[in-house]
């Protein structure tokens, strides 16, 4: 019965719309959709309002607001309650799975770096409806469970550590501020890799980098024998305090960008890059110290600051060289890391400007998660046993 009445009202708000009852129709179908479900709770609960009947199945426990978008404007709608069962109206049951559904589809496009603008075009396609950046905020907080549970879950022995930074606009504070995304990849001893954590800081200062770490380790992260990254002040100071026994090995791509910078002749710069690569990727410690005192002989009159910079930073670079020679390649520079920041940009940019540092953890974690999933369901080994 309560079929064929939910047909008869689908047939009334056809006619009113054939009608062009136009400026009342929001309230009309409000009262209607209303008083509908009020007649579907009777007919559920086989009994009149007050009525005693031996055939009552539960007991009428008043009503809930709710807001339902619809292409005549926002309906605000009291839906029936029962005391002990779990009735719910016929009418709107179809109307929530795919609310359900749709903010899902919304949380997922935005994720997937889907701009606000894009989101409308599509609802306005699919639905007729339309969604705000406010209304969008909101909806993706609901992963906000699931990425706190991997932000934090708990880690084990890594034997090597490629951390970096990137930056982010965030609206911090009433201004637009450019704030530091701390994060880090670690390697297990069997060659598989894994995204341990990430952090959103006001800057890259030692102490943002020393708690970041300390939230590592506080999680179980231990065993760390091995770590390649850019050479930041702050980032070098706490991992000489949080990793005091750990090896670091300067980048060796930025080492070789930071070389050539030093450069004063352009005509020189083809024969020096040639050279700074045969230090670099030496076979041994013995090879590349031959090579850099070579290097330094040879452009010391005329490449006197290059030279100079060369002697006091090229060594940092020579840690790699204490590592089995099969995973030089992978681990003498932080380029994996790079390469997904690069992803970062790419899916981070058509927001431009995150409205507060929530919503900018809550996106990058969640393209971090994914990275990290996928990984994980490839088992493939990032680095050669042999």
């Amino acid at each position: 019965m309560a079929q064929a009445y939910d047909t008869r009202l689908d047939n009334i708000l056809e006619l009113l719309i054939e009608n062009g009852v136009q400026d009342h129709l929001a309230i009309t179908i409000q009262g209607l959709i209303n008083e509908a479900m009020k007649i579907q709770r009777t007919r559920y609960l086989n009994a009149q309002p007050y009525e005693r009947s031996d055939d009552r199945v539960d007991q009428a426990n008043g009503f809930k607001g709710r807001s339902l978008n619809t292409r005549v404007g926002q309906l605000q709608l009291r839906v029936p309650q029962t005391r002990n069962s779990g009735f719910y109206p016929s009418i709107l049951d179809k109307g929530l799975r795919s609310e359900k559904a749709l903010f899902c589809a919304i949380a997922e496009m935005y994720i997937q770096g889907v701009s606000t603008r894009k989101v409308n075009a599509i609802l306005h396609e699919m639905c007729d409806c339309e969604v705000s950046s406010t209304q969008v905020s909101r909806i993706t907080k609901t992963l906000d469970a699931d990425l706190d549970q991997w932000r934090n879950r708990p880690l084990g022995h890594i034997q090597y550590l490629i951390p970096d930074a990137r930056y982010e606009k965030v609206r911090y504070g009433g201004h637009v501020k450019s704030l530091a995304v701390i994060w880090a990849i670690g390697i297990t001893a069997d060659g598989q890799r894994e995204i341990l954590g990430i952090s959103v800081s006001l800057s890259e200062a030692e102490i943002h980098w020393r708690n970041f770490f300390k939230s590592l380790v506080e999680r179980g992260l231990h065993g760390i024998s091995y770590i390649v990254s850019d050479d930041h002040t702050g980032l070098k100071s706490a991992l000489h305090s949080v990793f005091p026994n750990s090896a670091w090995n300067r980048c060796h791509t930025h080492l070789m960008r930071n070389a050539l910078s030093h450069v004063a002749h352009p005509a020189t710069k083809n024969d020096i890059y040639i050279q700074l690569k045969d230090i670099l990727t030496a076979p041994d410690l013995h090879t590349a110290t031959s090579f850099l005192n070579n290097f330094i002989s040879l452009w010391k009159s005329s490449e006197p600051k290059l030279v100079a910079w060369a002697e006091s930073n090229i060594p940092d670079g020579f840690q790699i060289f204490n590592l089995p020679r099969h995973l030089h390649k992978k681990l003498r520079s932080s380029n994996l890391i790079e390469r997904f920041n690069q992803e970062l940009k790419r899916r981070s940019s058509v927001v431009r400007i995150f409205p507060n540092e929530d919503a900018c953890l809550r996106l990058l974690s969640a393209i971090l998660l994914e990275l990290h999933e996928d990984w994980s369901s490839l088992n493939r080994r990032f680095l050669p046993m042999h």
